[in-house]
């Protein structure tokens, strides 16, 4: 029997629903949850990535305005712009863009940015909230939208065996430490893995951020397992997982597709994080 599809479009509707209903009450208090986003210089793909992450704040009654500083912008300068909206009472959710101009570093770019209002996790401060299970952190969009999936197909995550494959800071380590905080017992697997197959083999979940297109076949998942792929590669003109989807759902019990998967819950998770900073600055 193939694997049940667990597609992103159900999540993003009731997230959607939620992010509204909270919107709607902190308005009724006289607070207006806003996100800035911070580009510097002109790459298309943050253009573009900004331009989406507006339309679906508004969507959901988010202000969102896009601020695109000019490339030539030294490091003090961008430093100085980022403090005053950290101060601003009226901006409750910051994210910055990367990769940035080679004038700007992004080690002390990260410390400068307001952990309060970091809510795409780019503050060491929020990845160690994460690894402490400090509530007040944000997570970083990708592991988050994976929780949210499995939650909302209640995926039995307590006491089960969970193997992260990847263990990189935005999706590997932050994704073991929530399924950690679930109860589960979690293996992070990464390319020095001996018998990568083996070990996948005994998970009942399996989170696939490795950032190689297909790597995972059918002979690294077990019968019945629930696989999460977080990866997307493009293929000519489209992109794929890191999983063979084809292969692997004659074998999983559940699988998320690529594209319409993790990836359309993503942008979600942000504003979801937005409307709780704006809780939190107002508390």
């Amino acid at each position: 029997m193939a694997a049940k599809l667990l597609t992103g479009k159900e999540v993003a509707q009731k997230m959607d629903q939620d992010i509204q209903k909270d919107v709607l009450e902190l308005k009724a208090k006289g607070i207006n949850p806003a996100l800035r986003i911070m580009i510097v210089g002109e790459a298309e793909d943050s253009v573009y990535y900004a331009n989406s992450a507006k339309k679906m704040a508004e969507k959901n009654g988010i202000l969102c305005e896009i601020e695109q500083l000019a490339g030539t912008l030294s490091q003090d300068e961008f430093v100085n712009i980022l403090k005053q909206r950290n101060a601003d009472k009226n901006i409750h959710g910051i994210i910055v863009m990367r990769p940035f101009p080679k004038q700007i570093s992004e080690d002390v770019v990260k410390y400068v940015l307001s952990p309060e209002k970091d809510v795409d996790c780019f503050n060491p401060v929020n990845a160690g909230k994460i690894m402490a299970g400090d509530m007040t952190g944000f997570p970083p969009a990708t592991p988050q939208a994976v929780m949210e999936m499995l939650r909302f197909y209640e995926i039995p995550m307590s006491g089960k065996d969970a193997v992260v494959i990847g263990r990189s800071m935005v999706v590997g380590k932050p994704m073991s430490m929530l399924l950690l905080g679930e109860n589960a017992t979690v293996t992070v697997c990464h390319s020095k893995t001996k018998d990568l197959p083996g070990v996948c083999k005994r998970a009942d979940i399996v989170v696939a951020a490795i950032g190689r297109a297909k790597m995972i076949t059918a002979d690294y998942i077990k019968p019945g397992a629930t696989v999460m792929d977080v990866g997307i590669n493009p293929e000519g003109d489209k992109f794929v997982g890191d999983v063979n989807t084809e292969a692997v759902k004659e074998v999983a019990g559940a699988i998320t597709p690529v594209p319409g998967g993790v990836g359309t819950v993503t942008t979600r998770v942000l504003l979801k994080h937005v409307v709780k900073a704006a809780k939190l600055q107002n508390q």
